[in-house]
């Protein structure tokens, strides 16, 4: 599976990537407020930036991580006798749950919190936010989700699964596409749809810290952290954090980069949390 699994998580991505863009474009749902070639470019390669980083830092990645718990019978589901597709499932669904509360986590935590701000300080809000992602936060993650698929014994086929449902879920999750409100209260039963996302995108922090889910939605159902509309409405909600709202930067490869360590925390992390920011400590 291992020699495939670039290729197959390649394919699904190029897929939805031109899915979502060409629904974004026959049927937006917000007007955007910059420039899409140079942000877009930007989004995009920070993408190959964090593909290039951990296919050199953890070559093994997470499918390779449960090939190694296999052979190894380390984990939950390689000591415990499960049908197959059962193990698989479960999972799945356990590395959703685990994603979830590293969501959380990167907004409780100050410091993490620094890294997550790249994919918070986009502008706009459409399929290329969705995998707008500091390189050390994607190496970070990984090491979380190599960690939590060992200590489950996770099968590499579950883990796959979970990638490309990730990744896929993400871009579509973000999109800036228009769909019926009817279809909208059904999708989010079952999927975190862009109307449920785009308020966890919110410049207000009480948005801003909700709706943590990337595929599933009933962690934040469960857990109390979903918030159903914006208080300022999908259309005139403003995107992104109250401390950088420069567009001449915004868009910046190099600036996105050196953010988490030149940029202001400001009032987001969730022990700070509230209906407005407060003011902003320097650095």
């Amino acid at each position: 599976m291992v020699p495939y699994e670039s290729l197959v998580r390649l394919g699904f991505f190029a897929g939805v990537l031109a899915l979502m863009a060409v629904w974004e474009v026959l049927a937006p749902r917000r007007r955007l407020t910059t420039g899409r070639p140079l942000r877009w470019a930007s989004n995009l390669g920070l993408v190959a930036l964090d593909t290039i980083a951990v296919r050199f830092v953890v070559p093994l990645a997470a499918v390779g991580a449960a090939m190694v718990a296999r052979q190894r019978d380390w984990g939950l589901f390689n000591n415990v006798a499960l049908p197959d597709w059962l193990a698989v499932v479960l999972s799945v669904a356990a590395l959703d749950f685990a994603i979830y509360l590293q969501h959380v986590m990167f907004h409780a935590v100050p410091v993490l919190w620094r890294l997550h701000m790249v994919h918070h300080a986009d502008l706009d809000f459409d399929v290329t936010t969705g995998v707008r992602f500091h390189v050390l936060e994607i190496l970070l993650s990984m090491g979380i989700k190599m960690a939590a698929v060992v200590l489950l014994g996770a099968p590499a086929l579950a883990v796959l699964i979970f990638e490309v449902l990730l990744n896929a879920t993400s871009m579509f999750s973000h999109g800036n596409a228009r769909m019926p409100a009817r279809l909208d209260r059904v999708l989010r039963l079952f999927v975190v749809t862009p109307d449920m996302h785009r308020v966890h995108h919110s410049i207000h922090p009480n948005e801003t810290n909700s709706n943590f889910g990337f595929n599933a939605p009933w962690w934040d159902y469960l857990f109390g952290t979903y918030k159903d509309q914006p208080a300022d409405g999908h259309e005139g909600m403003t995107i992104g954090l109250e401390q950088f709202r420069d567009e001449r930067r915004a868009d910046r490869l190099h600036w996105m980069l050196l953010l988490p360590f030149v940029g202001r925390i400001g009032g987001y992390p969730i022990d700070r949390r509230g209906d407005a920011p407060r003011p902003a400590k320097p650095g």
